[in-house]
């Protein structure tokens, strides 16, 4: 039998263990090239169905297929050797029952070589993630604004501007977490309530649009990168890639049209 060298990725535990203490790094990816760069920085990777929307032009993450998750999960797994990964459970593969949460969970995680998976919902998916959990699934939950469930919220909404639904979001936290979930991403809410999320519940927060006060911080790649053409209010853009392609592309095409490309011999001498 060959001796094999173990590829040492940051683990569930490992994550789980970083509650209220050194600020946990994350960011989104969906393709090998774009995680080995991130892979370097982040203590996990998160395969979001954001890529629907992102790379796939869709106008939610509704109709995000299973398979499509899995094939940009298998990509973001070849392209990294430390980071955890995490990949998005999309619409529709775990609401109806925790068997078949478990079907498709257990389908991720096999072809796709990831770490755990990641689901939204609080206390109505906490019979769901215990399920999991205690099959040997770890699970990251989503609690917050869901994007999943936009059609019911109205859209993309600030959630817990009302102190009055503060209560139901924080048992959302406690929840999960008596679940058995390994950490929570709270997205969109008020500062005040994430803060207070993060003080009262047990597990890690990953926070996005919420407060710097979570354990950890997460944002879509594109966003922070300045790819996409809107982007949230609460995202820093930390690089300007969207123009500086449009510059590069657009002097390739005149180029081109001037037949000032470089030729063959000037590649190659």
């Amino acid at each position: 039998m060959s001796k094999q060298t173990p590829i040492r990725r940051t683990t569930v535990p490992q994550i789980a263990a970083r509650k209220g203490g050194e600020p946990i790094v994350s960011l989104t990816s969906y393709h090998a090239h774009t995680a080995a760069i991130v892979d370097k920085y982040a203590d996990f990777i998160l395969v979001g169905d954001s890529l629907g929307m992102v790379m796939h032009g869709m106008e939610s993450t509704i109709g995000v297929p299973l398979d499509l998750m899995i094939m940009h999960g298998k990509a973001v797994v070849k392209g990294t050797k430390q980071a955890l990964i995490v990949v998005d459970m999309p619409f529709g593969t775990y609401e109806e029952s925790p068997a078949v949460a478990f079907r498709n969970a257990a389908k991720i995680m096999k072809e796709t070589g990831c770490g755990a998976v990641k689901l939204e919902g609080g206390a109505r998916m906490a019979e769901t993630i215990h399920f999991l959990v205690e099959r040997g699934i770890p699970v990251m939950a989503h609690i917050g604004l869901t994007p999943q469930s936009s059609h019911v919220m109205g859209g993309f909404k600030t959630q817990g501007r009302d102190e009055a639904g503060w209560d139901a979001i924080i048992q959302d936290a406690k929840a999960v977490a008596e679940a058995g979930a390994f950490a929570v991403v709270v997205e969109g809410v008020v500062e005040p309530l994430a803060v207070k999320i993060t003080k009262e519940c047990p597990i890690p927060t990953i926070g996005i649009g919420a407060s710097a006060e979570c354990d950890g911080q997460i944002l879509v790649l594109e966003d922070m990168l300045g790819l996409n053409e809107w982007t949230p209010k609460f995202v820093k853009v930390y690089g300007d890639l969207g123009p500086a392609i449009e510059r590069a592309v657009s002097e390739y095409a005149e180029e081109v049209k001037t037949r000032a490309f470089p030729s063959e011999d000037e590649v190659y001498k």
